[in-house]
């Protein structure tokens, strides 16, 4: 007994020592001796082995989720993440930000022709949807009533919040729904917004070449604004390196199909904070819609609807009494961890492949939303797409690398602009083959475009849906638009402007980041390099002579001559011709593949008509230009020119940009073609 009772005595006292030293909370945010998360070296989760069992625990005005490995706090009946818990650290989420800014939903709505609203989708109810030792999941139940008016946006939002056994983070996703009888709006964005601890979190990654230490608030709002309120240059941050760069949201932007994972990674302790979207068939407007993802602050985003880079086009509108339902997500919010010894970019790789697992659930099962369909619920898919185009083969081609995806019946190309429904995209195969996987059910109709080629491709007839439905079609033929052969072409047709001349920066207003960087078009102040090259005369392009990669320059925009005063611009494309039927038509092919509050009118060899032989008229709210983007929205128009306008030898077409009262109005190509009268 006296054995006993000493070895008691000292289990007691090395406890006391190792809590002394050790505490559970601790004042820093170290990483414990042991970690408690996975990390990439291999270590166990602490009670990932099942010994932890999921549980709900009140505290105060809030309930916390809890598996062991994270405790997610949320406000009651908000809705709101006030508080995230992981590895020793109190609190991943930025305790300076007052709580109900910490982790939220919102969204942006009007009533039609009135002033934005930003409704905080807090909700009045709150519901434990399931409780168990494996899963919990919780409601936040947000109802609108005509009572209510316009106080916020006539929808109901249940959003649901999701924790697992053994899982290193959390999910979260939301129904939306409208019922008949309800009033006419406009919804231009829904989102997920998450801000990270200040002190900790200054490393951001958003693809493997796109990653950076990253500013302050603090940096940006000591800084000098430009020409907008999101680009700031850097004049004196706590970081001397950044001295002298430029800041702005839009320069980290991606496509939504890459749009998958990103994040922060704080360097002491190593721990990264991330956003995994392992599904596309959610947002709005078709897998090249280009969006926000991560920027300073920290902020990390997960944007469902918004109309970045295409305009309000791409907003949700109502009409009166029109009834609706769409769930947001889920999406991920995921936690890891490294011990110090390891490259802190690693937690980068470890994001990326729990990106790959996620993609591999999907759709998840866990779900308890009868709105959340499974794989059993849902149907497939699968064809083949070719391409007849006489000026180039005599033979059907294959539709390599095709993007092929369903989406709410609509006319060609009607996809990049529906924002109501889900959309499910594919890539062929070089082969032109496709399928597409768990599509919900509903009536689709299939649309494609080639890279490579013009226009838009949809089938002809409706695709239902069915759950386990497994849909063949027969071989589809695309016949892109073309009235003749190629006389000359200036481009790549890809939708974006990228193959064209980009410039450098001012050097005063770069971002160190995208220095030889593919996508230098990130860089701020592109636009003002036009004048600067050409502050007298524009752009002439003689074709057979000029290269489109260096003489050609990537967006047709307006001449800045002084104070904050803009001219509109003409291009010149010159040609030679050996021979002219001027008893037929000749067919102008123009792909745009950028368009902001512009007019793009063309002129044949008379530079001064009053009239032009073609215009857009005014078009396009996409603001690719001033976001950095190199695309926007897809235009095509196929202009005829009667052959009696062209002369035997030399000839001109001016391409006038005539809208000239900003620095952003402009338009990007994708690409032009000239085409001779078909063939007889």
């Amino acid at each position: 007994m006296k054995l006993w009772g000493l070895a008691l005595w000292c289990t007691a006292m090395a406890a006391a020592f190792f809590f002394f030293f050790f505490p559970l909370h601790p004042s820093t945010n170290r990483i414990p001796t042991t970690p408690l998360s996975r990390n990439l070296m291999g270590m166990n989760i602490n009670n990932s082995s099942g010994q932890f069992k999921v549980r709900l625990q009140r505290s105060g005005g809030n309930v916390v989720m809890d598996n062991g490995i994270v405790q997610v706090t949320l406000s009651t009946p908000d809705g709101d993440v006030v508080g995230l818990s992981y590895n020793g650290i109190d609190n991943i989420l930025d305790t300076k930000t007052e709580a109900p800014n910490r982790g939220y939903w919102d969204a942006v709505w009007n009533n039609p022709n009135e002033h934005i609203n930003t409704d905080r989708l807090l909700g009045t109810t709150f519901k434990v949807i399931v409780s168990n030792d494996e899963q919990l999941e919780i409601s936040f139940v947000k109802t609108w009533s005509v009572a209510v008016g316009n106080k916020n946006a006539p929808v109901n939002v249940d959003k649901r919040f999701v924790l697992l056994r053994g899982s290193s983070g959390f999910y979260t996703y939301a129904i939306f729904e409208r019922l008949t009888g309800w009033p006419e709006i406009e919804m231009d964005q829904v989102r997920i917004v998450f801000r990270p601890q200040k002190k900790m979190f200054d490393y951001m990654a958003v693809s493997d070449s796109r990653q950076r230490v990253m500013p302050t608030m603090d940096d940006r709002d000591n800084g000098d604004p430009l020409a907008y309120p999101e680009a700031v240059l850097l004049t004196n941050p706590a970081n001397e390196k950044l001295r002298g760069e430029v800041d702005d949201k839009y320069m980290y932007s991606i496509e939504d199909k890459d749009n998958l994972v990103h994040g922060w990674i704080s360097r002491n302790p190593p721990t990264g904070f991330w956003m995994i979207t392992p599904s596309d068939e959610f947002r709005v407007a078709g897998p090249v819609k280009q969006d926000l993802t991560s920027h300073a602050g920290p902020i990390t985003l997960s944007m469902f609807v918004s109309t970045h880079y295409a305009g309000t086009d791409v907003g949700m509108k109502f009409a009166k009494g029109e009834p609706w339902k769409k769930v947001f997500g889920p999406v991920f919010v995921y936690l890891n961890s490294a011990s110090p010894k390891e490259d802190y970019r690693s937690l980068w790789q470890d994001a990326k492949q729990q990106l790959a697992t996620e993609i591999s659930k999907w759709p998840y099962t866990f779900p308890q939303s009868e709105d959340f369909p499974s794989s059993a619920q849902r149907g497939s898919v699968a064809g083949r797409l070719l391409i007849r185009d006489g000026s180039i083969s005599d033979r059907l081609l294959r539709a390599s690398n095709a993007f092929v995806g369903l989406a709410l019946p609509g006319p060609v190309g009607s996809w990049q602009r529906e924002s109501k429904g889900y959309q499910f995209w594919t890539q062929a195969d070089s082969h032109g083959s496709f399928l597409i996987n768990n599509v919900r059910e509903g009536v689709y109709n299939l649309y494609a475009f080639v890279p490579g080629f013009i226009g838009d491709y949809k089938y002809e007839g409706n695709i239902t849906i069915k759950a386990g439905s497994k849909t063949k079609l027969d071989e589809m033929v695309f016949d892109p638009p073309r009235q003749g052969p190629t006389i000359w072409e200036i481009g790549i047709p890809d939708r974006t402007a990228a193959e064209f001349y980009v410039p450098d920066p001012f050097p005063t207003l770069m971002n160190k980041l995208y220095i030889d960087h593919d996508d230098k078009f990130r860089q701020y102040g592109l636009w003002e390099r036009y004048a600067a090259m050409y502050p007298n005369n524009d752009l002439v392009f003689t074709v057979g002579v000029d290269n489109y990669t260096q003489d050609w320059f990537y967006a047709h925009v307006t001449r800045d001559v002084g104070n904050q005063t803009y001219e509109a611009t003409t291009w010149e494309i010159r040609f030679s011709l050996q021979s002219v039927n001027q008893t037929a038509n000749y067919t102008l092919q123009i792909a745009l593949a950028s368009a902001a509050d512009c007019e793009l009118q063309v002129r044949l060899n008379d530079k001064k008509s009053s009239r032009p032989g073609f215009t857009t008229g005014r078009i396009g709210r996409d603001n690719a230009i001033a976001r950095h983007g190199i695309h926007g929205l897809y235009w095509l128009y196929s202009v005829p020119f009667p052959g009696t306008q062209f002369l035997k030898g030399n000839n001109s077409m001016y391409f006038t940009q005539a809208r000239g009262q900003g620095p952003f109005q402009g338009l990007m190509y994708d690409y032009v073609r000239l085409e001779a009268p078909p063939r007889t």
